[in-house]
């Protein structure tokens, strides 16, 4: 089992080290002083200046940093979230004085109150005058600082749309403000909460009753997922609780899964073609990222079109094939499909054979299209 961690580790570390990291300062007149920020920027950064992409403020960034961002650069190498660019904030010494609350209403004070503004004033604004950072944003927390990012969620229009919120040492009012607060939110908002059953007793026992809380939401604009690590420290949750938070929040971005397929496409009751369009819609309207739809989430939906028999809807999936991929044989043999399987087997024999002059792609080929037209001639006779 080691070596297998050990393996993964030197994984992990290879991908970081490929990507771009820069250490830098920044003068805060919020603090009266300057901050280290380590800031990790994706691979691609610089090959499209159009481009923009989400942004994950790491809190306690003297360790957290490297953690969340070489998961970060992992997972989109292999596309299963988008590119992005990660920050951390460095506080060493001064996180206690950063996270500072008052004990009367829970809300931040003096120090707490003016890193508070640092965050949302100086740093962000800074940031997006630097670097090419879109509309998604994601704060990352442990221990104190993830009881702190909580704050701006209360805020009229938080600061975040993702919180990954591991061990928390909350203050005394935090669970009802964040449970009240995402009752009612407005805007879709990602909210991965987890602790271990080896966490400090008085952490874990506040984060399963905040969990408890949650269990009664009711708001559609809320995505919210927790974890309960058997084993792990309060200091190594994070390394467990990372890559869940990673994959629960960008769901939606990665490629149609087994368990989507079954549980959400094979259960539907309308058109499987518009649940992948709105799929990526969804990506580009939480992420401001247009994404090519992959050919595996084409494949999929055709094999859920062809499980259930539902033929017409490869009308739709052809035309939209033309759409994504012109060029290809994509959409000429969805639309075979669907005059093959609807009764018109001309136009499916010439659909078929149109298609010759088209690029092949994901095992579509040219030798596959004539072999159709060339079994719809031998079967009618044409």
């Amino acid at each position: 089992m080691k070596s297998i961690i050990y393996c993964l580790f030197l994984l992990c570390s290879f991908n970081y080290v490929q990507s771009q990291v820069i250490y830098e300062p920044i003068e805060s007149s919020k603090l009266g002083e300057s901050r280290e920020l380590k800031i990790q920027l994706p691979r691609g950064y610089g090959d499209d200046d159009k481009k923009t992409y989400p942004l994950f403020i790491v809190f306690d960034g003297d360790y957290l940093f490297e953690a969340v961002a070489g998961d970060v650069d992992y997972y989109s190498y292999w596309e299963d979230m988008p590119e992005a660019i990660v920050v951390g904030v460095n506080q060493d010494d001064k996180r206690y004085d950063d996270c500072l609350y008052s004990e009367q209403n829970s809300l931040p004070i003096e120090t707490g109150a003016k890193f508070f503004e640092f965050i949302g004033v100086e740093l962000i604004p800074y940031l997006q005058n630097k670097y090419r950072i879109g509309n998604f944003k994601v704060a990352v927390g442990h221990g104190e600082t993830a009881n702190f990012i909580n704050y701006y969620l209360l805020k009229q229009q938080p600061l975040f749309q993702g919180y990954i919120v591991v061990s928390p040492e909350l203050a005394p009012q935090m669970n009802t403000f964040v449970s009240e607060r995402l009752s009612k939110i407005e805007s879709k908002t990602f909210y991965y909460l987890a602790t271990s059953t080896n966490d400090d007793a008085s952490i874990k026992k506040e984060t399963e009753d905040l969990n408890t809380s949650f269990s009664s939401l009711d708001n559609k604009n809320v995505f919210y997922n927790y974890d309960l690590f058997d084993e792990p420290s309060h200091y190594s949750v994070p390394a467990h609780a990372i890559p869940n938070a990673l994959e629960n929040i960008f769901s939606i971005f990665q490629p149609i899964s087994k368990t989507e397929y079954k549980e959400k496409i094979l259960n539907l009751e309308t058109s499987p073609v518009i649940y992948l369009e709105e799929k990526y819609q969804t990506i580009n309207d939480l992420f401001g990222i247009k994404k090519q739809i992959l050919i595996n989430d084409f494949k999929a939906i055709a094999a859920a079109i062809e499980k259930k028999e539902e033929f017409q809807y490869f009308e739709e999936l052809g035309k939209l094939g033309r759409k994504e991929y012109p060029n290809t044989l994509l959409g000429n043999y969805y639309l075979a499909r669907f005059y093959e399987e609807t009764g018109e087997p001309k136009k499916a024999m010439r659909t078929y054979q149109s298609g010759y002059s088209f690029e092949e792609i994901g095992g579509i080929t040219k030798d596959l299209m004539l072999q159709k037209a060339d079994a719809i001639k031998a079967d009618f006779g044409f």
